[in-house]
């Protein structure tokens, strides 16, 4: 099993096993659900404030410059793993030639506007 970096009551945070950027994370709910728009109510706001929480701990470890938050729900959007998650990517100066538009570059052309 990936070592657990930060943990609540009903969600805990692992490093993703194929980062896109130094430091990104994964937000997993401990209830196993398909799609963040399944949790209980209680659950959906734990995954979020650990988001929150594992921010802080990226900007010490790391010291990003921005972040991206992803869900992606059902094949169609790209999800992978049946199971929800929230990707915390971590941003860098220079990472990418033309950062704006930022998620909208998930679908090609859409972030210009």
């Amino acid at each position: 099993m990936t070592e657990v970096v930060l943990e609540n009551e009903y969600a805990f945070s692992i490093n993703d096993r194929h980062p896109v950027s130094r430091g990104h994370s994964l937000i997993i709910p401990k209830k196993h659900v398909s799609t963040v728009f399944e949790l209980p109510v209680d659950d959906y706001h734990a995954c979020f404030d650990l988001v929150r929480a594992v921010r802080e701990h990226l900007e010490r470890e790391h010291r990003p410059d921005g972040f991206n938050i992803g869900v992606n729900c059902g094949a169609v959007a790209g999800q992978t793993v049946a199971h929800a998650h929230v990707h915390l990517i971590p941003r860098y100066g220079g990472d990418v030639a033309r950062p704006r538009g930022g998620v909208r570059n998930v679908i090609p052309g859409k972030g210009e506007y």
